[in-house]
């Protein structure tokens, strides 16, 4: 009886969803910006997508319910740490590593965060990478996979459930991904894709998919927090994103340095346990070139573009030693790793 209500609420909720799908299929008009179409296009749900979220999300409620008061202690922790397990494998490797090439990364730990990634239960790591470099270069825009200016439920999940925009295809089959193809264990990854996500993300059981809070660095980011680094833009810097989306909810300064591999001016492990990873791979080499700008180049844009909320000079990231360099655009890289580096000039930034 204690879940009576709750019971009377589930089917409501669930029916719903399709109606706010339909209601998506009338696309919002958006401001004309870097070359995309500003014109209306009614776009048609995909109800194929909608009737398997629907499913996965009904399956992860009774989960939910069900472990308040019967699973064991081990099934709740394994699906926690299988849960971050999946998450790894999307900021670390498909975000850092494979769309941004922030990071190098030796064989074995890209298999790890491969296999990772399709632990979560997402689309392959080639889909991912290109519609991520298309909303960085085109964000906010028609060519924006999750543009946050159609507002919160679309940025967050309504874009999964709905065909793309014809400027986010034309716009992805543009971008170049020369490196992602010739990467042997991203291809690996595409060719058997299929039964590996059914191994991983399936048949090895999870209660609550890392991924579904991944969404929130899509919407949430975009559109509440201050913006310290780039007041111009829509995503923000947000706390409580982070700490769920493990390290990805800094979006302000993620979209104004994509290139840092800690997304984040700090590297505060609490608050960006993917650093935390990546740092621990590069104690033992298997990950080097960790890139980052220098304080005096974040300073300088601060100055010029910030939207005067930013407080955290003099603090850096944990154990690192960074002197001031001459060179405004300098880039540092994390110690004990030490080489010649890019100017600010030779860093494509969207």
């Amino acid at each position: 009886m204690r879940f009576s209500n709750l019971f009377n609420w589930v089917p409501n909720y669930f029916t719903s969803i399709p109606n706010a799908c339909f209601s998506l299929s009338i696309m919002t008009v958006t401001k004309e910006e870097n070359g995309t179409n500003d014109v209306a296009v009614r776009q048609k749900t995909v109800w194929r997508n909608v009737i398997i979220l629907t499913i996965i999300h009904s399956f992860g409620l009774y989960g939910f319910m069900v472990g308040l008061y019967d699973a064991y202690r081990w099934t709740s922790l394994w699906g926690f740490v299988y849960g971050y397990f999946g998450g790894i494998g999307v900021t670390a490797g498909a975000h850092r590593l494979w769309t941004h090439r922030s990071y190098k990364a030796k064989l074995p730990l890209r298999i790890i965060l491969m296999i990772a990634f399709v632990s979560s239960g997402m689309n392959s790591i080639f889909d991912w990478v290109r519609d991520h470099r298309v909303h960085h270069k085109f964000s906010e825009t028609n060519a924006d996979p999750h543009n946050s200016k159609r507002g919160l439920f679309f940025s967050h999940v309504g874009w999964l459930l709905q065909k793309k925009h014809p400027d986010v295809i034309r716009r992805g089959r543009e971008v170049d991904m020369s490196d992602i193809v010739a990467d042997p264990v991203v291809s690996f990854q595409e060719k058997y894709f299929r039964l590996m996500q059914v191994i991983l993300s399936l048949a090895v059981p999870i209660a609550v998919p890392c991924y579904f809070w991944v969404w929130s660095v899509n919407s949430f980011a975009h559109l509440y927090g201050n913006r310290p680094y780039d007041k111009k833009i829509n995503p923000a810097e947000n706390l409580a994103v982070s700490i769920i989306a493990v390290g990805e909810g800094w979006h302000n300064y993620h979209h104004t340095f994509p290139w840092d591999y800690k997304t984040a001016e700090l590297g505060f492990y609490g608050t960006n346990f993917t650093t935390g990873i990546i740092d621990l791979f590069a104690l033992i080499g298997w990950a080097y070139d960790l890139r980052q700008p220098s304080k005096k180049l974040i300073k300088k844009v601060v100055e010029q573009t910030g939207d005067g909320t930013h407080s955290n000079w003099g603090k850096i990231h944990v154990g690192q030693e960074v002197e001031e360099e001459e060179d405004e655009n300098h880039l540092t890289f994390s110690p004990p790793f030490s080489t010649s580096v890019p100017t600010q000039a030779q860093v494509v930034v969207d």
